[in-house]
């Protein structure tokens, strides 16, 4: 098993020693640990030390989470956020897969996040740069999709529909490019109904802005680019109630 070497900083002194002893009891690939309640002191050391992960707070009093990255930039070990935050900024996380844990840190969610850090690339300066963005009240209109390759960002006015394959989805776009991400469409589902996007059946979620027909002798949906899309019977009367003209 390889052993990583991890980095802690966050302003609150029991947040850091708790965390600490939950990855000495539960990680044992993190073989070694730097703590750190002092964010500039930090930057100083980190390169020097040289981590495989980072775990940072984002709201500390002397520099945020954003701008020590900011200051190490470029770097090359995974990042993790912990943070107190609200669904708000949860989904801001989601949407840029960048990973993440919340105060109080669950000993299952923080093994979870080590194993998965291990086995992607780490996190993009446009990825941090679209996460401080979306922190800061800006509106959700991109989503990050992850792949062995990297990280590509698709505008959500881009996605015509999503279509469930198991535990994974598909994205159609626009231009035709079809995206396969590695949540279901329940997930994708959690994400995407507070903008303008509706689940209409257990396979399918639509962008409302892409409907041109819907015929409502077989319930099925017209995409703009002529797929045609089962509507569930108990999301039919959703869809005719929010487009009174199909």
């Amino acid at each position: 098993m390889k052993t990583l070497k991890a980095v802690i900083i966050d302003d609150e002194a029991d947040a850091v020693s708790l965390l600490q002893l939950q990855l000495f009891k539960h990680c044992p690939q993190i073989t070694n640990i730097s703590t750190y309640t002092n964010p500039v002191a930090a930057l100083g050391d980190i390169k020097l030390l040289n981590p495989d992960l980072l775990f940072l707070d984002i709201e500390m009093p002397l520099m945020n989470g954003f701008e020590v990255l900011q200051n190490l930039a470029p770097f090359n070990f995974a990042v993790i956020f912990v943070t107190a935050y609200n669904q708000y900024a949860i989904k801001a996380f989601k949407f840029n897969a960048i990973d993440y844990l919340v105060k109080p840190i669950d000993t299952n969610d923080l093994v979870e996040v080590v194993k998965r850090v291990q086995e992607k690339q780490t996190i993009t300066n446009n990825q941090v740069s679209a996460l401080q963005k979306q922190m800061q009240g800006e509106p959700i209109n991109k989503i990050a999709i992850s792949s062995h390759t990297g990280v590509s960002f698709v505008d959500l006015n881009d996605i015509i529909y999503a279509e469930a394959d198991s535990n994974y989805c598909t994205l159609i776009l626009t231009d035709g490019k079809r995206f396969v991400i590695s949540k279901t469409l329940k997930d994708l589902q959690e994400l995407l109904e507070e903008s303008h996007f509706l689940r209409i059946h257990r396979q399918y979620i639509i962008n409302l802005n892409h409907v041109q027909h819907l015929d409502r002798t077989k319930s099925i949906l017209t995409m703009v680019n002529k797929a045609e899309l089962i509507v569930a019977r108990n999301q039919k009367d959703k869809l005719v109630e929010m487009y009174k003209w199909l």
